[in-house]
């Protein structure tokens, strides 16, 4: 009984912890004068991402990360299908002409550049850790200075009714209810799916795969509802960058990771289902309803597909 309340509970900390990380990174945005797009492809992606970050570094420092890759390129390909296409089927997504000439291909690069890396020896090694970190330092630096020239073109914003103090804590106790809330979920609903007897293999590509990707799911579901698409599909991109260049990186640069054929094949999906997407959104610069419900329809496909290999 304790583990549905556990459940409960954890899926109302992640609600109200994104409605306040939501809160509080639009009112960031504001102030600061920078599109909300650049605030959900940092701040934003950064918070989300975090249990993702800390399951791998913990995992490299123990020696242990030979999953690393499998968990980070499950985690893309579900942020990408499920957590945008719900989006857009709950409310289309527009997509500027930027974001798909520069941050949405510079995601399907880094994917390639995995791709790349693990195809030389099967393995990511300590140089090719490093060197992902240091395309991801030029990724940040590239932010800042987008951040800056969107500041000195933009007009005066109206005053937000947050104060600075209140978005920092805004911010800091969203991202706290949203990893305290993955946490439960995914611990009360794996104990409940053990309970029914399934199996942990289909138990980790279901329940847990769902349950790291939950706070990128819940954040930009409430961004949608709240009219911030851009900040919703910078969340993703965002996360999306930050998982292969940040959290691989340092998993890579602190403990080589074996690289598994399987690990390649679901890479490949993955660019071929950014590049899906890509076309989706360049014909009519949104992700239509439709679009969403084609891209959930393919993400059932490929869950089918991994249950079965």
């Amino acid at each position: 009984m304790l583990n549905y309340v556990f459940l409960i509970v954890g899926f109302a900390l992640l609600i109200k912890g994104a409605d306040f990380f939501v809160d509080g990174s639009a009112s960031v945005a504001k102030k600061l004068r920078v599109p909300t797009m650049i605030i959900g492809l940092t701040i934003v992606a950064m918070g989300t991402s975090a249990p993702e970050c800390a399951v791998s570094i913990a995992a490299s420092l123990k020696g242990s990360n030979t999953m690393a890759i499998s968990n980070v390129v499950g985690s893309n390909i579900f942020n990408l299908m499920v957590v945008c296409g719900a989006c857009a089927v709950f409310a289309p997504l527009a997509v500027k002409e930027n974001t798909l000439k520069k941050e949405f291909p510079l995601s399907i690069i880094a994917a390639i550049l995995l791709w790349a890396m693990g195809n030389q020896g099967m393995s990511i090694g300590r140089a090719d850790g490093i060197l992902l970190l240091l395309v991801f330092a030029a990724f940040l630096m590239w932010m800042v200075l987008e951040a800056m020239k969107a500041r000195s073109s933009a007009q005066e914003e109206e005053l937000v009714p947050l104060k600075s103090w209140q978005c920092v804590v805004y911010i800091a106790v969203g991202i706290g209810a949203i990893v305290a809330g993955g946490e439960f979920v995914v611990d009360s609903a794996t104990a409940i799916a053990e309970d029914f007897g399934l199996s942990p293999t289909l138990i980790g590509l279901t329940i847990v795969a769902f349950g790291t990707s939950l706070p990128e799911l819940v954040t930009s579901l409430v961004a949608a509802r709240k009219g911030e698409t851009d900040m919703a599909l910078g969340n993703v991109i965002g996360s999306n960058i930050f998982n292969i260049l940040l959290v691989l990186g340092v998993a890579g640069a602190v403990s080589p990771m074996e690289v598994l054929m399987e690990n390649l094949i679901d890479d490949i999906i993955l660019i071929g289902m950014s590049g899906v997407v890509w076309i989706f959104a360049w014909r009519r610069k949104q992700i239509s309803r439709i679009h969403g419900a084609l891209m959930l329809a393919m993400y059932a496909g490929y869950t089918a597909y991994i249950c079965m290999r």
